[in-house]
């Protein structure tokens, strides 16, 4: 008598069920249990408190849209949130140019080396915000460590405390790591053996690289560049230390808002308008990387 697949199948979902007859059953039920925790973290953390900002941006002082109005009818508004995505951007943009050649280093040098880029990757996390940012104040003073140098061969100092290029320096570093470590985690997995069978067709290592491996690594490219953005739209430490009177953005004008003149209707609506706005660009930008990362593939 001759065993069949189908006999084998049998045995093992009998030997499941002798295991754990109540399995089945639980399943769905596990999954449950195991979600809610995770489920009473959201709610209590973010979906109560994001309701109840949305709540006072419509009802304080009254009942209405008048937060909105006046946000939209504001032209210091306008220009401070339309100044939050270009900070925002140019953040994005820094850091995937620290980032891509760091990550692909981190592929490609020994263990011990690789070791030490990941923990300088990490190290930043172990310290304050604060403090980072006060070590920028340090560097970018006008009689700081780079003015000092700059002096020192010659050069004219260049003002970049108080200034958008201050705020950017200090930010992308601040949020560099966010950027290595997705554009990492996605470089490791691919197959450098692809790039040696490109290179013994007969295809030049730049252009293997750039049609092969950098379409390979552009879902962490993707989701480095979303963290970054979406981080850098509510940033207020760095702004506020290192930028200036020109260099507001958004979150300084909610603080302000908030916590000086103690009105959190109007603060409300400027968080609801951020997050909505980057709700859309989100929204319009999923797709377009969606069908980029597709056709990079098919060509790759």
């Amino acid at each position: 008598m001759t065993a069949t697949p189908n006999d084998g199948q049998r045995a093992g979902t009998a030997v499941d069920a002798a295991r754990s007859p109540f399995l089945p059953r639980l399943r769905p039920r596990g999954a449950v249990w195991l979600t809610a925790p995770a489920v009473l973290v959201l709610l209590v953390a973010l979906a109560y408190p994001l309701g109840i900002v949305v709540w006072r941006s419509f009802s304080d002082p009254a009942i209405g849209i008048d937060n909105y109005v006046w946000f939209f009818q504001s032209a210091v508004n306008r220009t401070v949130l339309q100044r939050t995505f270009v900070v925002a951007a140019w953040v994005t943009l820094a850091c995937l140019i620290c980032a891509y050649p760091y990550a692909y280093a981190m592929t490609i040098v020994g263990r011990n080396m690789r070791l030490a880029l990941i923990l300088c990757v990490l190290v930043p996390f172990w310290l304050s915000g604060v403090v980072r940012t006060l070590a920028w104040v340090i560097l970018l003073q006008d009689s700081g460590v780079i003015n000092s140098i700059l002096r020192g061969i010659g050069l004219s100092p260049v003002k970049l405390i108080r200034t958008l290029p201050g705020v950017v320096i200090g930010m992308t570093q601040v949020l560099l790591p966010f950027m290595i470590l997705p554009i990492y985690s996605v470089m490791k997995g691919i197959d450098t053996r692809l790039l040696q069978a490109a290179r013994s067709l007969g295809a030049r290592p730049w252009k293997a690289f750039l049609q092969i491996y950098v379409p390979l690594s552009l879902p962490g490219v993707y989701a480095g560049a979303i963290i970054v953005f979406i981080l850098s739209l509510g940033f207020y430490i760095t702004p506020a230390l290192l930028g200036g009177p020109r260099s507001i953005l958004l979150s300084s004008l909610v603080q302000n808002q908030v916590l000086s003149l103690l009105n959190w209707g109007r603060g409300g609506a400027m968080g609801v308008v951020l997050l909505v706005a980057t709700f859309v660009l989100l929204a319009i930008a999923a797709p377009l990387m969606r069908q980029k990362h597709t056709s990079s593939r098919r060509e790759a």
